[in-house]
């Protein structure tokens, strides 16, 4: 005996809180606009949406006519909404007031203007932690959709995986409906015939459910789904083929968990889905992964090894990423003082620094493109601005859990910290007129897929046999001889007032590339740590290596803190008498590089200059002046410090930061005073 199957089909919109204008109203043109002109014309098919409170701000306040059709779609009921946080953070890497708060203002909203109460959550990322249960309920949430990964890896059988189950954490009880990975590959890629024999395939029992949660940037945003989906009709034949078909059903999650009763209890691994596993991971543990998948064959993998082998949890970006983790926590200390503050304005800047999409990378830009950390961090600089209120003061903390001591440094204009981790460097340095901080830069990494530049795969495209598109994870990617020469990987990270100690073979050309001769231990080692007054001191008792010999080195760097910048004192003594030069490094980052004049010349190409005692940078973009001074004449190198990304495109290559080198020579010791300091054009 057959049975209807009920089709859960579902949409999540978003994108990164204030991405550039353009962005937003190409995704309006070619994919959320056309998407809801054809579902409007089909108000008996039933589906969920999800979308983040940002976007909707944007839509209703500059595409009426979208917004219109949304609402009058809810109306109909064909809209069943999702909630979520408003400002779209990974629920499990913030705080649980702030949880709640981000989920009940995202619920407020929808219930004012769709006048729609939600019950059902979208999980951003799909990253799962059963410690969001008990602030799901606090929320009123009653469910939430995952990945059948989810389940598959706990060792649940993929024939059930057609209906709902429920987890608990601490007595606190929550529905979870696991998005069918089949589904995801099939809607929209694969041609309507087969999409709807994907559907069928779930018919199994009376109360079965074909369960599809997915982006909505798929149907019109990804590479060839516009044509696909709407000029040769993909999404209009769906939706009539599904509503024509006497053996599905169109189902609101709500109604079917009302409906009918859970397949079992689940308790679920810390997971996301298996996509987000591998990019979690470091280059060389995803090899790995990658290779033992490939080993074990697909089909057996699917089938057997999906239990047992996994990657990485979303969190582990954390380590992975450096930078990432300097922004998250950077927040949670924020979060820690918003009682204390006691701001509306605070707590909004707050909410939006928690948004995920600079946190993390896959095969979108993420963490890559400088203008979505440029964005996190001027909420943190907004944030601050509230709480420091125009104070100066110097503070220490070890909020990055590493153990070391970071200072801030605040005065009524700039922001600056400072990482005895790391060097004594600076790693933070804000305009807090601006907003902006042109410490954000990006070091140089491994990532797994720099192995298709270096050999790029050849994949198969789609016959006109399959009637069907390709993925974002099986389209052919183009390269070229200009992303291959950027595959450089720098060996500590990219802040300023790097120490290093090389000799005359130190030249633009291994400066850039990263290979210079280093013989001391200062560039990436720690540093004890103190500030008093308006002075912040480092120091280490490290070495120099040469002839496999280690000089007893000790090394003292002093930052004094003016209105305007700082004064910087940096002084080594060692026992090693050898004729060698120190570099003393800055990275800088800048919103236009176009705009950026280096000793007045435009920024371009990489160059060295010998005996100066200044470098001049004014940035277009802030309107600001920086000013670097030594009191002793030095050579400069100077290069555009270059990433290369996977994103849905393909490739990018994107300028991260300016990379300096100041450098001198000495012998045995030296003791050099120098200046930082900022001013308008």
């Amino acid at each position: 005996m057959q049975h209807k199957t009920s089709l859960l089909f579902g949409i999540h919109m978003h994108q990164p809180v204030d991405n550039f204008d353009y962005v937003i109203d190409h995704a309006v043109e070619v994919c959320y606009a056309p998407f809801f002109e054809v579902m409007s014309r089909y108000p008996g098919f039933r589906f969920s949406v999800h979308c983040s409170g940002w976007l909707l701000e944007q839509i209703e306040e500059r595409f009426p006519a979208l917004f219109g059709t949304i609402v009058e779609l809810a109306g109909k009921g064909s809209i069943e909404f999702f909630s979520a946080g408003y400002y779209e953070p990974i629920l499990s890497v913030i705080p649980s007031e702030d949880r709640v708060e981000q989920i009940t203002r995202l619920s407020r909203y929808i219930e004012e203007k769709f006048s729609q109460t939600p019950k059902g959550l979208w999980l951003t990322e799909r990253v799962w932690e059963s410690s969001v249960i008990p602030d799901l309920r606090k929320s009123g949430i009653d469910f939430c959709v995952i990945d059948d990964y989810h389940f598959e890896s706990t060792g649940f059988d993929k024939s059930i995986l057609d209906g709902y189950f429920l987890s608990e954490e601490g007595g606190e009880t929550a529905g979870l409906f696991p998005i069918s990975k089949k589904l995801r590959y099939a809607l929209p890629f694969l041609s309507v015939p087969k999409a709807i024999e994907a559907i069928r395939s779930f018919d199994r029992t009376g109360d079965s459910a074909a369960i599809i949660f997915d982006d909505a940037e798929k149907f019109g945003m990804w590479p060839g789904t516009h044509e696909w989906v709407y000029e040769k009709g993909w999404l209009e034949k769906f939706v009539s083929g599904v509503l024509a078909d006497g053996m599905i059903e169109t189902m609101h999650y709500s109604e079917y968990f009302t409906r009918h009763k859970p397949r079992s209890i689940a308790y679920l691994p810390n997971l996301s889905y298996f996509e987000m596993s591998e990019w979690s991971l470091g280059a060389d543990n995803a090899a790995i992964l990658e290779k033992l998948r490939e080993e074990m064959g697909f089909d057996r993998f699917e089938r057997e090894g999906i239990r047992f082998i996994r990657g990485g949890i979303w969190k582990n970006f954390f380590v992975k990423y450096p930078e990432s983790n300097r922004i998250h926590k950077r927040m949670l200390e924020l979060s820690r003082v918003r009682k204390e503050v006691q701001s509306s304005s605070f707590d909004e800047w707050l909410y939006k620094a928690q948004t995920n999409d600079a946190l993390w990378h896959g095969v979108f830009g993420g963490l890559y493109l400088p203008n979505l950390r440029d964005n996190a961090w001027h909420f943190i600089i907004e944030a601050e601005k509230i709480r420091y209120g125009g104070k100066s003061l110097l503070s220490t903390d070890h909020n990055e859990l590493d153990g070391y001591t970071k200072i801030k440094a605040v005065t009524p204009l700039y922001l600056y910290r400072f990482d005895g981790r790391w060097g004594g460097q600076l790693v933070e340095f804000d305009s807090l007129a601006d907003g902006f901080n042109w410490q954000n830069t990006l070091t140089r990494r491994k990532e797994l897929y720099h192995q298709k530049v270096l050999n790029p795969p050849h994949v198969e495209p789609k016959s006109a046999e399959d009637d069907g598109i390709d993925t974002i994870h099986t389209a052919n990617l183009k390269v070229d001889t200009k992303m291959k020469d950027a595959l450089i990987y720098d060996w500590h990270l990219k802040n300023s007032l790097i120490d290093h100690i090389s000799d005359h073979t130190f030249t633009l050309e291994n400066f850039h590339h990263a290979r210079f001769r280093e013989y001391g231990d200062f560039a990436n080692q720690p540093f004890e740590a103190s500030c008093e007054g308006k002075s912040v001191e480092f120091f280490r008792e490290g070495g120099i290596y040469m002839d496999g010999r280690k000089f007893e080195s000790v090394m003292r760097k002093r930052y004094e803190i003016r209105e305007d910048g700082f004064d910087f004192d940096i002084a080594l003594k060692s026992e090693c008498e050898s004729a060698l030069r120190y570099a003393l490094e800055f990275n800088l980052h800048f919103a236009d590089y176009d705009g950026l004049l280096i000793d007045d010349e435009p920024f371009g190409d990489a160059w060295r200059k010998t005996r100066r005692e200044k470098v001049v940078l004014r940035d277009g973009y802030t309107g600001k002046v920086i000013t670097i001074a030594l009191e002793h004449e030095f050579d400069l190198y100077c290069f555009g410090l270059e990433t290369l990304s996977q994103s849905e495109k393909g490739f990018d290559l994107t300028t991260q930061a300016v990379s300096l080198a100041l450098a001198v020579p000495f012998r045995g010791s030296f003791a050099l005073r120098g200046s930082l300091r900022i001013h308008y054009v």
